[in-house]
C-alpha cells in the first residue's frame, strides 16, 4: 500500500478519513492485513510526514492504533495515555496534528476492560496515578443507570463509564481548543469517539 504523501492526504476529506479507519479495522478484525514494506515507508517519510488522522488512545498493550486500524508508517499521529484522558499537552499535540500537519480527523478511542477506568471506578489512589484517575472520575459520577456494585467487578458498569469517558473527552476538546473547534465548524476536520473491543478487535464509533 502506498505511503500517505502530501497529495494523498490533501485529497482526503474528514469523512474519507473515517472510512479509511473503518476499512482498516475491518481488515484487522478479519486478519486481512495489508502487506506493507515498512522500511520503504520509513524511507518515503524520512523528509516529512503527512498523516491523515490523529488518534488519542489508551496505553493498554492491546490497543495499538496502528495495528487495529491497519495503518502504516506516516499514516496516523498516535497519542497514547492511560485512560485516553485529556490535558494541555495532548491538546497541543492535537492542534499540531490538525493545524500544522493537516490531519483530517481526531479519534478519541477507549476500549473494553480498561484498567484506568477500573481504577477510577474503585477510587484507587497510588502516587501520580491518583491525579490521572481523577480526570476519569467525572465519567464515573456521570454514569447513573447502574445503582448497585459501582466497582470494577461490575463489567457492565466499567464499560458504560468507558464510553462516557471518551464522549466527555470529545466534548472537552471542542470546549478547550478554539483552534480545533473552528476547524471542526469549518468542516476542515471531524472528531469522533470510539471504543475498541479487545476481545473481537472491532472498533465501534459514536457519532
Amino acid at each position: 500500500m502506498e505511503t500517505t504523501n502530501k497529495n494523498l492526504r490533501n485529497a482526503i476529506t474528514p469523512q474519507n478519513a473515517l472510512e479509511l479507519l473503518k476499512e482498516g479495522n475491518h481488515r484487522f478484525v478479519n486478519n486481512l492485513k495489508v502487506n506493507r514494506n515498512l522500511l520503504q515507508q520509513a524511507n518515503d517519510t524520512s523528509e516529512g510526514q503527512h498523516p491523515f488522522a490523529v488518534i488519542l488512545s489508551c496505553i493498554d498493550s492491546r490497543t495499538s492504533a496502528e495495528l487495529i486500524f491497519d495503518q502504516g508508517l506516516g499514516d496516523i499521529l498516535s497519542i497514547r495515555i492511560a485512560g485516553n484522558i485529556l490535558n494541555e499537552d495532548i491538546l497541543g499535540s492535537m492542534e499540531f496534528g490538525c493545524k500544522v500537519a493537516q490531519s483530517k480527523i481526531i479519534v478519541v478511542l477507549g476500549h473494553t476492560n480498561c484498567g484506568a477506568v477500573q481504577g477510577a471506578c474503585d477510587h484507587i489512589e497510588m502516587g501520580n496515578l491518583t491525579s490521572l484517575l481523577t480526570k476519569i472520575r467525572p465519567a464515573v459520577d456521570a454514569e447513573q443507570t447502574v445503582t448497585v456494585n459501582r466497582t470494577s467487578s461490575n463489567v457492565e458498569f466499567v464499560e458504560k463509564v468507558a464510553i462516557i469517558n471518551v464522549k466527555r473527552t470529545v466534548k472537552a476538546i471542542t470546549q478547550r481548543s478554539p483552534i480545533l473547534k473552528e476547524m471542526i465548524e469549518n468542516g476542515q476536520i471531524d472528531i469522533v469517539a470510539g471504543s475498541h473491543n479487545i476481545t473481537t478487535g472491532e472498533v465501534t464509533f459514536f457519532q
